[in-house]
């Protein structure tokens, strides 16, 4: 799901004046005056339905963390729609897709490309993320109900707006349905963008996720995103005694009912940050601390040397093989110009938190740097002839 142009130039406004109005509607509050029960409602509403987006939405359809039966799956599933959050298999398909793209250029919404306000709201109104990649979603697009309920999107918020209204009348349903949905929007959408810019890195992560208290206390345990993002399938996202989960404590005590079981919980070797980074990961950080340093400089210093000296071995046979054999003897050569591991080492500590994967990185960066170098060169004729 690439964005072959800038985001922001794919918005349709027009598909956001639903949204745009369901704030416009809080206004009517004026006239309809803030009756006590009515925030009361609203408060209820907010957690039950945060309760829904983060333990539903989030760690049982999104990463199957828990489990549970059928019957309570499609309950979980109408309370989390009725926040108009859109359906639950588009949510959990999207959610998907950003942890296997984090903050990198095909991320939906990540605040390092695309800016914080677009992370925060704007990506939800691109043409291109209407229709996620559904195959990734198989184990939910099975079940026929979970279908007809995707499909249905904004089905149980309607009814559920219908119902507030017929109790208590239109205080009942600005403040106590309208209020509570605008902030739940907010509150969950903090989650893409300032959980990806304000707070504490514990894990290295190869992305921006941060632990932020606040969002913790107003997500329901949300805003230990860091943790989450450092081992995602765990139930619990407080990874600590003190780290306040409220979403885990409730299905905590759902599971001595039975009504959930299985809740997965963090090794404590991935507590403590003692188990060695992925693949996947050590590439993204070395890759990041490679573009630290200046490719452009490094090349001018070979040339300036080449030019005096012509001391590099071999560079003229290697102007005669291909890309990928000369990239890979740049790779080989122990280049002066170069930053050392121990410079990089040194670097990555002041970037990065300290992590067992550290040397790793280090000399996947001193690779990548020595490929880059060799890239640029050529492609600017050096090696020529």
């Amino acid at each position: 799901m690439a964005h072959d142009r800038p985001p922001h130039s794919d918005v349709v406004y027009p598909s956001a004046i639903p949204f745009v109005l369901t704030h416009v509607v809080c206004l009517a509050a004026f006239w309809t005056g803030v009756p006590g029960e009515a925030l009361l409602l609203a408060l209820v509403l907010y957690v039950v339905r945060m309760w829904a987006i983060t333990a539903g939405y989030h760690r049982y359809f999104s990463h199957r963390s828990f489990k549970t039966s059928r019957i309570f799956q499609f309950f979980i599933a109408v309370l989390g729609q009725s926040s108009a959050q859109r359906g639950v298999i588009w949510w959990a398909a999207v959610h998907r897709h950003h942890h296997l793209h984090s903050d990198t250029e095909h991320d939906v919404h990540s605040p390092r490309h695309h800016g914080f306000w677009y992370s925060h709201i704007g990506w939800i109104f691109n043409p291109s993320n209407w229709e996620p990649d559904y195959g990734a979603v198989k184990d939910l697009t099975r079940y026929p109900e979970l279908v007809w309920l995707d499909r249905n999107t904004y089905l149980p918020a309607i009814l559920l707006g219908f119902g507030v209204w017929a109790m208590g009348g239109w205080a009942m349903l600005v403040v106590g349905f309208f209020w509570s949905t605008v902030v739940l929007f907010h509150c969950t959408f903090f989650i893409n963008s300032l959980a990806h810019v304000s707070g504490s890195q514990r894990y290295l992560t190869g992305d921006d996720s941060r632990n932020n208290v606040w969002l913790a206390l107003i997500t329901l345990g949300e805003g230990w995103h860091n943790n989450h993002h450092h081992y995602q399938s765990s139930t619990r996202q407080g990874f600590r005694w003190w780290e306040i989960d409220v979403s885990y404590y409730v299905l905590k005590v759902m599971s001595w009912f039975r009504l959930v079981w299985d809740l997965r919980a963090p090794p404590e070797a991935i507590v403590r940050g003692e188990r060695p980074a992925g693949r996947k990961v050590i590439e993204k950080v070395a890759a990041e601390l490679a573009e630290a340093f200046s490719v452009e400089g490094i090349a001018a210093s070979v040339r300036e040397a080449w030019d005096e000296s012509h001391s590099i071995e071999d560079l003229a046979e290697m102007a005669r093989r291909t890309r990928s054999q000369v990239e890979e003897r740049f790779a080989e050569l122990s280049l002066p110009h170069l930053p050392t591991v121990p410079e990089l080492r040194d670097k990555a500590e002041e970037m990065f938190q300290e992590s067992p994967s550290l040397d790793a990185i280090v000399n996947r960066a001193h690779e990548m740097l020595a490929v880059a170098v060799a890239t640029h060169l050529r492609e600017h004729a050096f090696l020529a002839g």
